[in-house]
């Protein structure tokens, strides 16, 4: 027998005085009233009961202190050991300690992103062995692989580029050593994760990638960086990046070529740290291919507690004392009198409840204002939130479908499961009234003859697609109709979601379940409906034509007419030499429309006409009966060899330096 919390039987110590305090307070009193009242007339004045109940009241208050105090204290029986066992697999990260870890063109830098990840991996294989590597000139073994994940994550906390006392980038080293360290395993399948810029390495790869493959090591390549890439900070001094021997600037850049081959070579993964791949679940699902074993872990002690049976004669000796202490002719006259006063309220309540409902059975709007006032007086959470589903129903029925979805929101707040199912149901049931009211202007019909399938449906969003993207938008927003089809698939998005939660609660609903089917194959089917309509949107758009290279046989000039042949010969009738210039030939003529030129041609010019010559605002002036629609497509298919996309920042000149980063 041992405690837990031995100190906490100090205060045993305490129960001897109390009664001894006791007791000298009755000799007081005794003699208070000695000094007071004769002898001959304490029996006139005084009417003394019985002190035995007191003084038993008092020995059960103590014995109760006592239990209690030595159930805080956590009586234990004797201690054993229990090994713990867990079934995972052998996870090594290797972690890139280089100085080009240190560029910021990821932010905050290289570095800090791939601790990111490898926090995001020990929480999502919770079950795994992980040790760490870190290499950069060399490689050192900084975590073996153990399932004490918080000694690992304290050291990826503390490591940065100064642990590796070699510079350099030496990727063949450690991926040797981590072969190493997983072949001691003893298992076949293990699992690398490399986590580096694949800045230029030391040696060549292939010869221990071939060892990886052969030892059935599965590399999971993970790129940090960009490939435009930065400048390596210099650690002495900060604000400030390292220059070569030249005086030029050290640059550094994510190399994607070499991850990939550590990947590929090995039947792993690759992925770029900061892209938006879910990299922990890339990890986990691509582990649990490999073979599983059983880890002992650590050993922890297994103390059987005895404080619960302590707590059980505390509570009866309490009840003892307190009975033992009542004056009982007192309480039999309050609790008379208290009946009837606490039985009016309750009766009151029930009444008003009562009433509530049955104007509720009526349908009549009131029942509404009754329930909420009913939530709002309550001081009870539970029973409040009963109300306010009484309250959302009352607001359903009266087609108020945004104050209903608010009420039974506020059942919400309920801990049994009965009501959070009708709450999340009601929710959902008015998320859908809300998302039907936008696509058909009304309610969803109940009725069985008037309930729509999915053909009806169609040809109910087709109508109502057309008319919201037919809407004009506002000069300052999109068209209104966006909005609307964006609120309505929230609104049921958001109604499976609740279908979902009351399903949990009450799982043997068939209502629910059924409701939950068409919602869903209604949202399906919109989404649909917006991918066709986004289709012929996007086939609608004529694609933009090749502008014709100047100088090509058979090119029309800007008159309409054809140009000359590379002979110079005229065509169709056309004459040569109407300018009167001896070295023209073959220029078309000039209409009296068109401008002339800025800069006159010399003497025997046979080339394409310069930029400039044709007026920009020619080609952008609307046309007669042109919308401003067709205008913008007819400029965008006019300079259709501008549109290159989006346009990429530049990568720096890397210049090899006189040492490897």
């Amino acid at each position: 027998m041992r405690f837990a919390a031995p100190a906490w039987l100090l205060l045993l110590a305490l129960l001897p005085l109390l009664g001894t305090g006791a007791l000298l307070v009755a000799r007081l009193r005794r003699k208070q009233w000695a000094a007071f009242v004769a002898p001959r007339l304490r029996r006139m004045l005084l009417r003394r009961s019985n002190p035995l109940p007191r003084w038993l009241a008092l020995a059960f208050l103590c014995a109760a202190s006592a239990a209690l105090i030595v159930a805080i204290a956590r009586p234990q029986g004797d201690a054993r050991t229990k090994t713990e066992r867990s079934i995972g697999r052998n996870v090594l990260v290797a972690l890139d300690l280089s100085r080009s870890m240190r560029v910021k063109d990821v932010k905050p830098d290289r570095l800090a992103q791939a601790k990111i990840v490898i926090f995001e991996l020990l929480e999502s294989l919770p079950n795994e062995r992980i040790g760490l590597i870190g290499f950069a000139g060399s490689a050192h073994l900084f975590a073996p692989l153990t399932i004490d994940h918080g000694a690992v994550r304290e050291t990826v906390e503390q490591i940065d580029e100064n642990w590796v006392p070699l510079g350099g980038s030496n990727l063949t080293a450690a991926l040797r050593l981590a072969i190493a360290t997983l072949k001691e395993t003893g298992q076949k399948n293990n699992a690398l994760i490399v986590l580096s810029d694949g800045e230029k390495h030391d040696g060549s790869l292939n010869p221990i990638l071939n060892e990886a493959k052969k030892s059935g090591v599965y590399i999971f390549a993970i790129g940090v960086g960009t490939e435009d890439g930065g400048y390596v900070p210099n650690p002495d001094f900060s604000n400030t990046n390292m220059v070569d021997r030249d005086g030029k600037l050290v640059p550094s850049r994510l190399q994607p070529e070499v991850m990939r081959k550590l990947a590929t070579a090995t039947n792993g993964r690759y992925a770029l740290a900061g892209s938006g791949t879910d990299i922990p679940t890339m990890v986990s699902l691509a582990a649990k291919d490999m073979d599983a074993f059983e880890m002992l872990g650590r050993e922890r002690r297994v103390a059987i507690e005895f404080y619960q049976w302590l707590v059980l004669p505390a509570i009866l000796f309490l009840i003892a004392s307190i009975v033992a202490a009542t004056r009982w002719r007192g309480v039999k006259a309050a609790a008379l009198l208290a009946i009837p006063l606490a039985a009016l309220p309750m009766e009151a309540r029930a009444a008003e409840t009562a009433a509530a409902a049955e104007v509720l059975v009526k349908g009549a709007n009131p029942a509404r204002e009754a329930f909420r006032k009913l939530a709002d007086e309550s001081r009870f959470p539970e029973r409040a939130a009963r109300y306010r589903l009484g309250e959302g129903t009352a607001a359903y029925r009266a087609k108020d479908f945004s104050g209903a979805r608010q009420a039974f929101s506020g059942a919400l707040l309920s801990r049994d499961s009965q009501v959070l199912a009708s709450a999340h149901f009601g929710i959902a049931n008015c998320l859908f009234q809300l998302g039907w009211q936008s696509l058909a202007g009304t309610a969803y019909p109940t009725a069985p003859d008037t309930v729509p399938d999915l053909e009806r449906f169609d040809a109910l969003a087709t109508t109502r697609l057309a008319q919201l993207l037919k809407a004009e938008a506002p000069p300052d927003g999109d068209t209104p109709g966006l909005a609307t089809l964006e609120e309505l698939v929230i609104n049921w998005a958001d109604a499976v979601k609740h279908y979902d939660s009351a399903s949990a609660n009450d799982p043997n609903n068939r209502d629910l379940r059924h409701n939950r089917e068409i919602t869903l194959s209604y949202l399906k089917r919109l989404r649909e409906l917006l991918e066709k309509e986004r289709e012929q949107t996007q086939q609608a758009i004529p694609e933009p034509q090749a502008v014709p290279q100047p100088g090509s046989p058979g090119e029309a000039g800007e008159d309409g007419q054809p140009k000359p042949n590379d002979k110079g010969d005229a065509q169709d009738g056309d004459k040569p030499g109407d300018s009167g210039n001896p070295g023209d030939k073959g220029t078309p003529k000039e209409k009296p429309d068109d401008k002339p030129d800025d800069k006159p041609q010399n003497d025997g010019d046979k080339g394409p006409p310069k930029e400039g010559d044709k007026q920009a605002g020619d080609n952008q002036s609307p046309k007669p009966d042109e919308t401003p629609e067709e205008r913008a497509r007819r400029i965008l298919g006019e300079n259709a060899d501008l549109e290159k996309g989006p346009l990429r920042s530049g990568r720096i000149e890397f210049n090899k330096p006189e040492k490897d980063w």
